[in-house]
């Protein structure tokens, strides 16, 4: 559970902890290519990564995590390396929920699910029913999520109100595109971390992370642990957030 001890323990400001980090995991499958291992393999490195991450982002003092599971992109991978990838979220989603109630997370889901295979999408159904009381840590998983799709799905949501006459089309503005995305009520992020040295977004969360401070480290996402994040959080904590102004 959160205590500003551990934060304090780290070296670590615990009054300019990010309130909601973000997360890009990449590179499992140049992990497992550089040991001679399958794709599915880094995979499975990276959920054990993203268990220890969930819980040492709780201890820091993070409020919210986000983190990239598997974009609207992704399906043009293999089908073997996707239908694995959807077996082992619906299998790690039911081996952990027990695990995560008992911690207060509240899990969330963000992408088009409607669009997930059944048996997974009721796991994730079922682990945000159990959990959407909770006041801990929220762990959102961005899953079949795509950035550009999210302003998509907002848009036509707006321009239905609009056709019903609920909403004067004069009247939109970003706080209504805002209220229309798939987490509504998760703050956007402070703190965006991209693992295996990529220097790109990658459709992820474009919206969101219009002013969001970015740390890239060449560490493969399977290697990333407590200690990385604790590296990044330090970073963050060195910088200035100007957000557009000018400061002194």
């Amino acid at each position: 559970m959160v205590s500003s001890a551990h934060a304090l323990q780290t070296g670590l400001d615990p009054a300019r902890i990010p309130l909601h980090v973000a997360i890009i995991m990449d590179g499992n499958g140049r992990w497992a290519r550089a040991r001679g291992e399958s794709r599915l393999a880094g995979h499975e490195q990276g959920y054990r990564t993203l268990k220890r991450i969930v819980y040492a982002a709780d201890e820091l003092g993070i409020r919210f995590l986000t983190v990239y599971g598997f974009s609207s992109e992704n399906w043009s991978r293999p089908e073997q390396e996707v239908s694995g990838l959807m077996t082992l979220m619906q299998n790690a989603m039911r081996a952990e929920i027990r695990e995560l109630a008992e911690n207060m997370v509240r899990v969330r889901v963000s992408g088009r699910l409607n669009e997930l295979p059944a048996a997974l999408r009721a796991e994730f159904e079922d682990a945000m029913r159990r959990t959407e009381s909770f006041t801990g840590l929220t762990f959102n998983l961005a899953i079949n999520y795509g950035g550009r799709a999210e302003v998509v799905d907002a848009v036509r949501a707006i321009a239905r109100r609009a056709r019903d006459g609920e909403i004067d089309p004069e009247s939109i503005d970003a706080e209504t595109i805002a209220a229309n995305l798939y987490a509504p009520d998760i703050p956007d992020p402070d703190l965006l971390i991209r693992t295996a040295g990529e220097l790109r977004l990658s459709n992820f969360l474009l919206w969101e992370t219009a002013y969001s401070e970015i740390y890239v480290t060449p560490t493969c996402w399977p290697d990333f642990d407590r200690s990385e994040l604790i590296a990044a959080l330090a970073e963050y904590q060195k910088r200035t957030r100007k957000f557009g102004r000018v400061v002194e």
